[in-house]
């Protein structure tokens, strides 16, 4: 196994993940847990019987459901509890005054199993750091030391139960790479039934543009104009989102440029023509984010060619060192930084610099001219 284990929610089996979320494996099956769960409804059948087999309390705990499991696939905490013993582990309550006495910092622990109502799920610490294995998450979700003591808490406000996993949890893959490297979020998980909503929500404009398309002429077909618009459409989309970006990255230039020299100040004034218009300046920044993307992938070239030794600068690639060792799960949700990775505040001022460049360059040349 080369990633962080995490089984995504399957009807009611909340329980049998939280297990093997916890253990990073396929540990236990519903069948396995079912057999628990019956054992343990033998056991206090058994005691009922004590009472004798006759009696009215007898009988009615016999006409009763299991209160270990039902059709639906919920487990209870017995049958966790039950489970975790053969691994050697126990479950404290978290907040009982015998655990609360011994005054242990959260982050000190390694994992807690958290219940609300009929859903259960993991939070484990691997390697340094702390995750969310929620099954109802499409990916792990990565906590802060200083973050996990408020999601705890704010857990209890909302009505969980949480419990503390003492006991040496069995080896894993994904444990051993973390305890080398620190990860960091690429982007959140998202709630499963906020991902189906947002892909039946696409599904539904598809169909819509599809019944458009058909309708138009009969044929399915636009023509030239129509289509010229839905083009201009899926363009504007993408200006929107790139929009504020773009300010920011104009009003920079502009205040760097405010503080350059007082020559290049007076030869902007003297040339006629050099105000940069939004369009200049979108393609400037396009073509130095080129440039940027073309170096980049002549160093990942050369780096499997073998001929470019040390590390990358690119702040979410992997040091060489662990490319063997990554599964899918820690490229899809995380990121390595390498020591010498370049922050975004680095970026910015790095485009900056070259949009500066370029100007000067600019009015360079048109003033020979």
């Amino acid at each position: 196994m080369e990633s962080i284990f995490h089984e995504k929610q399957e009807g009611s089996l909340c329980a049998q993940h939280c297990l093997n979320n916890l253990l990073q494996g396929e540990y236990f099956s519903p069948v396995e847990l079912s057999s628990i769960a019956h054992q343990l409804d033998e056991e206090e059948r058994m005691r009922m019987a004590e009472g004798g087999v006759t009696s009215e309390d007898y009988r009615t705990f016999l006409q009763q459901p299991s209160g270990n499991m039902d059709d639906s696939g919920f487990f209870s905490i017995q049958v966790i509890s039950n489970a975790l013993k053969v691994w050697g582990l126990e479950l404290i309550l978290f907040n009982s005054p015998e655990y609360q006495r011994l005054r242990i910092d959260p982050i000190n622990e390694r994992s807690f199993i958290c219940n609300y109502k009929e859903h259960w799920f993991t939070v484990r610490k691997l390697g340094k750091q702390w995750f969310n294995l929620n099954s109802l998450l499409t990916g792990p979700e990565l906590i802060s030391d200083t973050y996990l003591a408020l999601f705890l808490a704010q857990l209890q406000q909302e009505g969980y139960s949480i419990f503390v996993v003492k006991g040496d949890l069995p080896d894993c893959e994904a444990d051993q790479l973390l305890q080398m490297i620190r990860v960091q979020q690429m982007h959140r998980p998202k709630l499963i039934g906020e991902e189906l909503a947002q892909l039946k929500e696409q599904r539904v404009h598809k169909t819509d543009l599809e019944r458009v398309l058909e309708a138009n002429d009969g044929s399915g077909m636009l023509d030239e104009d129509e289509e010229d618009l839905q083009r201009a459409l899926a363009l504007s989309r993408q200006e929107i989102d790139m929009e504020d970006e773009e300010a920011d990255l104009r009003r920079a230039i502009q205040l760097s440029m405010q503080g350059s020299s007082r020559n290049i100040s007076q030869d902007m004034t003297q040339t006629s023509g050099t105000n940069l218009t939004s369009e200049e300046l979108r393609k400037r920044r396009e073509a130095y984010f080129e440039k940027q993307q073309q170096k980049q992938q002549q160093q990942q070239q050369q780096q499997q060619q073998g001929d470019l030794s040390g590390q990358s600068s690119h702040p979410c690639e992997r040091p060489a060192t662990s490319s063997g060792a990554l599964g899918s799960d820690l490229e899809m949700w995380f990121c390595f930084p390498t020591g010498d990775a370049m922050s975004e505040e680095d970026m910015l001022q790095a485009a900056v610099t070259m949009s500066l460049e370029t100007v000067r360059n600019d009015l360079k040349t048109e003033g020979k001219k």
